[in-house]
């Protein structure tokens, strides 16, 4: 019997880099990806699946209670792995209502969906179920900032600072609130930021990359001394795939990459390989490129995580570098 997983929006930056590496690795499933297409999924990231016979598309919102129900029913889903949400700090602030509809209601009506198809009652999951899982990513953004020193771990108690880690903070909080009332079987990870090959250009990484090809300035928030830990891509995918497969019930597992850098350094790192593999004709550096803008409201200082629980309990590590990670990404935009 193929087991079905629906994978939500996996159109998404993170979504279209594990689809295709799920679908590979496990052609044993029947994979569903639902996806709403809204401006940040882009199903030409998809391409290397469409031919793939355990893949299918559906174009849907997890909005939507009565198709997810309906997938859920016509396709007897055994696992959830959820990506779909507004992810734009920016885009949070500016129009709130989004995030809270998709990250909130939308996680709500998938967890109730899986709730009742699995299980008969609280702590009663249906003969045959045993090894249905929900498996929830989320953000570190939802424990708020650090100073200088220290790192996230899952026991870092929850202190949201933008509508979107809000909104993030409320979808964990209901999985986990479904784990403990129900007995659902469900996993939730929350992870460092993401750069690698298809992510939406309002994302620093990509978009630095393209304002610089366009001759454009490169803006940067306040004076580019705010720290984030980077984590390439495809670690985070290998990181998904362990916990959904391996990883405790009701347990959360913070994936980071053990790459902190402020945002100067990552711009002037992409200039300089951008220096090499494509100079500008004029002979003049990327880094002349350079603006500072003014900081984004409520802009948190620093992320960074710690990553030991799933790299002692699951023998997960990062196999990129944020060095050679970089490097990867530059060429693959380069080549696009």
């Amino acid at each position: 019997m193929h087991k079905t997983i629906l994978i939500t929006g996996g159109a998404g930056f993170i979504g279209s880099n594990f689809v295709p590496y799920f679908c590979e690795k496990y052609p044993e499933y029947k994979i569903i990806n639902l996806d709403k297409l809204t401006y940040a999924g882009n199903l030409e990231n998809l391409r290397s699946c469409e031919n793939m016979p355990n893949y299918s598309f559906v174009q849907g919102d997890i909005c939507d209670a009565d198709l997810i129900e309906k997938l859920f029913r016509e396709n007897d889903v055994r696992g959830v792995i959820h990506f779909a949400a507004e992810s734009h700090v920016d885009n949070s602030i500016t129009g709130p209502r989004a995030f809270i509809n998709t990250n909130i209601i939308g996680t709500f009506n998938l967890l109730d969906v899986a709730r009742r198809h699995w299980m008969d009652a609280p702590g009663r999951i249906k003969p045959g179920y045993a090894d249905a899982r929900f498996h929830h990513i989320s953000t570190d953004e939802v424990y708020g900032a650090l100073g200088a020193t220290g790192e996230f771990r899952e026991d870092t108690p929850y202190a949201p600072n933008s509508p979107y880690s809000a909104s993030k903070a409320s979808s964990d909080f209901l999985v986990r609130a479904y784990h403990h009332t129900y007995g659902l079987n469900t996993t939730t990870s929350n992870c460092s930021n993401n750069y690698g090959p298809k992510q939406h250009n309002e994302k620093l990484i990509p978009h630095i990359i393209s304002c610089a090809l366009a001759g454009k300035s490169l803006p940067i928030y306040g004076r580019g001394e705010n720290v984030r830990d980077w984590l390439y891509v495809m670690d985070h995918c290998r990181a998904i795939d362990l916990i959904f497969h391996q990883g405790r019930a009701g347990e959360t597992y913070n994936v980071g990459g053990h790459n902190e850098r402020n945002n100067i350094t990552i711009v002037k790192t992409i200039c300089l390989i951008l220096d090499e593999l494509r100079p500008r004709t004029d002979g003049k550096k990327y880094e002349s490129q350079i603006e500072f803008v003014a900081d984004r409201a409520g802009h948190d200082f620093r992320y960074a995580i710690d990553a030991g629980k799933l790299e002692q309990e699951l023998g997960w590590r990062a196999n990129e570098t944020f060095d050679t990670g970089i490097v990867k990404t530059v060429k693959w935009y380069l080549d696009r």
